[in-house]
């Protein structure tokens, strides 16, 4: 059984927010704080560290007190991009994902990912809703030996993720509340959340 400090957490706050008109998604406020804040609430007792991906405004995450990285391509190619650099700083075996626009996913997210782990490489979450099962391809767990991977597979242009996981042989995990991964891509997105 993989153990909660042999797990350092990656929440990912580096997307450009397009669907947000632009803004920085992490920062964006929820119940009078910003978003990266409930994330860290959620996350911190779930793993031995944490770090945060962001492109913007570093020193306003690193006031969190945890590291910060930012992608090494500075052309947001996605989150990918957040992954490779948490798995290149990475200094414990596995590294868990999770967006900074999800802020009420599981209280037990890490701990069933690692449950199901076994000889696998990688394992994601996965939700149903009317018999349609969605993967949550960025919550997920990886061994943090896989940087080398993901870097040839962002070098050969690959970009998608559920591509980049398949290619792990992930496995997953099915999640029974599928409103727990529901995410603010926009403001009228985030405004909902505030009235659940």
């Amino acid at each position: 059984m993989i153990q909660r400090d042999q797990i350092t957490a990656l929440i990912l706050a580096g997307g450009r927010g397009s669907r947000m008109g632009g803004v920085d998604k992490g920062l964006q406020t929820l119940d009078g704080e910003p978003l990266v804040q409930h994330a860290l609430r959620r996350i911190v007792p779930q793993v031995g560290s944490v770090m945060i991906s962001a492109n913007r405004h570093p020193e306003v995450y690193r006031a969190y007190g945890v590291p910060v990285l930012a992608d090494a391509d500075t052309d947001y190619p996605g989150p990918l991009a957040g992954f490779l650099a948490g798995l290149t700083h990475c200094r414990t075996d596995w590294m868990a994902t999770v967006p900074c626009d999800t802020p009420r996913f599981p209280e037990d997210l890490v701990a069933t990912l690692a449950a199901a782990a076994g000889d696998a490489r990688a394992v994601v979450a996965v939700t149903e809703e009317a018999g349609e099962r969605q993967r949550q391809s960025v919550f997920c767990l990886l061994r943090a030996d896989l940087r080398v991977d993901l870097a040839a597979y962002l070098a050969e242009g690959g970009r998608k993720i559920e591509r980049w996981l398949e290619r792990q042989g992930c496995v997953d995990v099915l999640f029974a509340d599928a409103d727990a991964f529901f995410n603010a891509n926009t403001l009228d997105e985030l405004r909902r959340l505030g009235g659940a």
